[in-house]
């Protein structure tokens, strides 16, 4: 059978109607007048207007406005109202006055399952398994924010697995494993190995903690909670849901710890005053929606069956279960936790709150063997131990100076907890403890020495496990076996973190690796940085030099056309700035930049070529030229091919123009027709027309010439003579005007003898 938490509300009954709490006073016949008039006064402003919002408490019969609390209500509030005096009494009274009640009855795990099946069926009015768990969730918060609803539900909560049994299989236990499932016996994920698996270092404190190093179970019913808290000692936790239905998680993260608790002592100051630990009491619930409306970030996710949460350090964290289920769960403590265990056992001895063990112990314990630790833990000891020792031998010094003289060496590990806690904070004496004849029964640690007795310090006596000088050799052996690991450690660190001039390069990064290696350093996450560095390194230089390589043959198979597989200019420069950004240097970085340089040089003369208004051959077939040696997309190409063609076709224009004896009219058809296929550029626009219209021209100038030749009668040697005037401007080869020119020169000639001739008769 499990022992069930209950949770319940306050009861509903005679509570007063909402005309009954705004005129609260007229009803009270047997006060005096003095004491009326007090009542309709609000302590908090002092004034009696607004009566319809004078709010009297149902506790003590003092009165306040609606407005002046803090925070102010929206509406005069139905049911029992109490004000924060009362609240406060209500708070400060032993636990079992508000939270959660213990059950009166037990169960089997069976009748607990009908049960919770059978309130959920009936509260929703549906079967179980046909509930959203939105619509759970909606309810839930509404019961919690609502005054006028009454709901109890049960909670079988913090059941030792030691004295009823795990979900997971344990070695001489009851549940027996085929062959193919003893690894589930050995298996990390069991709970039940978790807290004790080598890296944890709970493995190095005795006692078997309930809920700690051994499994709690919860079985859990619709609308059962856990309420905002976080673990002991801030270590992680891991719950596994067996079965059942969802539980529903808020998480908060550990870097807004503290603000969130800020939020909660601005909004129930009361609660805090009288327990400044409410909140490691388990007993507080909030809206998500409240806190996140303060600035607090909180995330959610339903854990379903099968399924792992694991909680981090100092990470505030509540729920609730959306129906019948079984969970268990334990806490376990990495070496990156001890920092923060150290810095909780200072945050308990603030708030007067017992420690579940002595972390002091606990850390002498594994220096003391600091020969069994691997390196890394052996470090993170070792540089926990450095701030134990300073601390106190601070402490030490100034008991000294205060006058306690007396000292004797006390086996504090041989203590129960209950008799080493000191009687100020409650925090687990180890190191050291004053104790004074006068309350024998008693101790304090050093940080309360003053607060034990009035007695004269010299009666009082130091009680301390070590002496200072038997804690420096222990330092000094754990120092011994980290000397290697720590040089190595901060070596890689430094690598890491390094900035520009000062980075290592790839062969040095795989050097430390080598070392680690040899010298058998731990598989830590600073060993996988500086792996998962090195091959982001060579992904890198592998690419770099592909790219180095100019992969000529693909440019000129492709005709220049896009490539999958080649970077843009765009990409090469956010790949070189990849490089320069990586933790080390490879060697492929300064060259890949000058080819970035190039590029960039090369897309900057581009475009001045491609702007200028006559295209230079020279220009574009040199930087056409300077493309193929990038293995980079180039989409600048495109344009220098076309210029380029327009700049040949112009150089032939200006060819034939220069050779104009040998500048036929097939010439130009043909300049012309290869210029109709060119992109339009107006050099070229301007170079077409003026051919079109020395063709047009010259074609009339050629029929002309042919008619004037084949005509008959044949024309006058004028007007042949006026035509060849004409055609002598143009700058092209017209066969037809060269024959009348001959023909025409002919006739002249045999003028001129006949001239000669008429005057040799005379």
């Amino acid at each position: 059978k499990y022992n069930m938490h209950g949770m319940k509300k306050e009861g509903s009954e005679n509570r007063p109607t909402d005309s009954e709490r705004a005129r609260p006073l007229r009803n009270n016949r047997n006060m005096t007048t003095s004491n009326i008039v007090d009542l309709y006064v609000c302590l908090i402003c002092g004034q009696g207007n607004e009566e319809d919002r004078l709010l009297l408490c149902d506790g003590c019969d003092d009165s306040y406005h609606t407005f002046c609390l803090i925070p102010p209500l929206q509406d005069v509030p139905k049911g029992d109202w109490r004000c924060p005096k009362c609240l406060a009494q209500e708070c400060s009274k032993p636990q079992e006055a508000f939270g959660f009640e213990q059950a009166p009855r037990d169960y089997t795990l069976r009748a607990f399952g009908e049960m919770a099946d059978a309130f959920k069926s009936d509260y929703f009015n549906m079967p179980v398994h046909m509930v959203p768990t939105e619509l759970v969730e909606k309810e839930f918060w509404r019961l919690v924010s609502t005054i006028e609803e009454d709901v109890t539900v049960e909670y079988g909560a913090d059941i030792a697995s030691k004295e009823f049994g795990s979900g997971f299989p344990i070695k001489n236990g009851k549940i027996k494993l085929r062959p193919d499932e003893q690894e589930y016996f050995d298996s990390g994920w069991n709970l039940n190995n978790m807290p004790v698996l080598e890296p944890s270092v709970l493995t190095h404190v005795s006692a078997d903690i309930c809920g700690m190093k051994l499994p709690w179970l919860y079985v859990g019913m619709c609308f059962s909670s856990f309420c905002w808290h976080i673990e002991d000692h801030w270590s992680y936790s891991i719950n596994y849901l067996h079965w059942g239905e969802p539980k529903t998680w808020y998480g908060a993260p550990a870097y807004v710890a503290e603000q969130l608790e800020n939020v909660m002592k601005r909004l129930a100051p009361e609660l805090f005053e009288s327990q400044p630990d409410l909140l490691h009491q388990l007993v507080t619930i909030m809206n998500p929606n409240t806190l996140m409306a303060h600035g607090v970030p909180v995330y959610r996710t339903n854990q379903c069956a099968g399924e792992f949460v694991i909680t981090f350090p100092r990470a505030y964290h509540s729920g609730f279960n959306q129906g019948f289920n079984f969970a268990e769960a334990v806490n376990f403590c990495t070496m990156d936790w001890l920092p923060m265990g150290r810095q909780c056992v200072e945050h308990y001895r603030l708030l007067n709150r017992y420690c579940v063990f002595s972390h002091d112990e606990m850390i002498c314990k594994m220096a003391s063997k600091s020969k069994d630790l691997d390196v890394a833990l052996a470090s993170a000891v070792y540089k926990d131990m450095i701030i134990m020792i300073e601390e106190e031998k601070k402490l030490r010094e100034a008991v000294r100076k205060m006058g306690v003289i007396e000292s004797v060496r006390e086996n504090f590990e041989l203590l129960p907890d209950d008799e080493r806690q000191c009687a100020k904070c409650k925090t687990t004496c180890f190191l050291s403890a004053i104790s004074c004849i006068c309350k024998s029964n008693q101790l304090v640690c050093l940080y309360h020495a003053k607060e034990l007795c009035s007695c004269p310090p010299h009666r009082c006596h130091l009680r301390y496990r070590y002496a200072l000088d038997d804690l420096y050799p222990i330092l000094s052996a754990l120092k011994l076996h980290v000397a290697t690991y720590d040089e190595w450690s901060s070596k890689v660190t430094d690598a890491l973190e390094a900035k520009d001039n000062e980075k290592k390069s790839l062969s040095d990064f795989k050097s430390m690796v080598e070392e680690a290696e040899k010298k058998k350093f731990p598989e830590n996450d600073l060993l996988k940085q500086l792996r998962e560095a090195i091959v982001e390194a060579e992904k890198c230089a592998s690419v770099a030099q592909q790219l180095l390589n100019n992969k000529r043959q693909t440019r000129y198979r492709s005709g220049g056309g896009k490539s999958q597989n080649r970077l843009t200019a765009a990409e090469l420069q956010a790949f070189v700035k990849q490089l320069y950004a990586l933790p080390c240097v490879i060697d492929q970085a300064p060259l890949l930049k000058d080819l970035l340089h190039s590029v960039e040089d090369f897309q900057q003369r581009s475009e001045k070529a491609v702007s200028d208004e006559r295209p230079n051959t020279s220009e574009l077939q040199q930087l056409m030229d300077l493309s193929f040696g990038f293995d980079i997309e180039l989409p600048q190409l495109q344009h220098l091919r076309e210029r380029l063609e327009q700049a040949r076709w112009l150089d032939e224009v200006q060819l034939a123009h220069a050779t104009s004896d040998s500048f036929s009219l097939d010439e130009m058809r043909r300049l012309i027709d290869s210029g109709v296929g060119l992109v339009p550029h107006q050099a070229v626009e301007r170079a077409m027309a003026q051919l079109q219209e020395l063709l047009t021209v010259s074609e009339q100038l050629e029929e002309k010439a042919h008619n004037l030749l084949k005509t008959r009668p044949p024309h006058s040697l004028t007007n042949l003579l006026a035509a060849l005037e004409e055609g002598g401007a143009i700058p092209a080869y017209l066969p037809n005007v060269l024959v009348l020119k001959e023909a025409v020169q002919k006739a002249r000639s045999w003028l001129e003898e006949v001239e000669i001739f008429q005057v040799t008769l005379e």
